[in-house]
């Protein structure tokens, strides 16, 4: 499968964006969908993943309450609903999908296979 992330941008502290992440082909139902992001200097980090059928998202503990994830199968997207953005959500966000991932392993980088190519968030203080 093949990923398309967009809607990234520059913003302010407190303001909201949603990244959505278009999939190729007609198997998105069968993946996993999950969210990582990369500052400047550091290691990529997990920020949420939705299951197959969507439902009850996974988050990070640094985005929980502030970042929704979602998807509709129907078009073959996932979203992620940013609100109450801080500085510290500055990063390249990265869309990614496994067809074969347990639930235990959705924060686990390195069990997905499918990669998008990246939008860029700012927040600015």
């Amino acid at each position: 499968v093949q990923l398309q992330a967009s809607g990234g941008g520059l913003v302010q502290a407190g303001d909201s964006l949603r990244l959505s992440c278009v999939a190729s082909g007609d198997t998105f139902r069968t993946y996993v969908m999950g969210w990582f992001r990369q500052a400047p200097g550091k290691e990529r980090e997990f920020v949420a993943a939705i299951p197959r059928g969507g439902g009850r998202g996974v988050y990070s503990d640094s985005v929980k309450g502030r970042f929704t994830v979602s998807r509709d199968n129907a078009k073959s997207t996932a979203y992620l609903q940013m609100n109450s953005l801080k500085p510290e959500d500055t990063a390249v966000y990265y869309c990614a999908a496994d067809s074969r991932i347990i639930t235990s392993s959705y924060g686990n980088q390195y069990q997905y296979h499918n990669w998008g190519q990246g939008t860029q968030v700012t927040v600015s203080s």
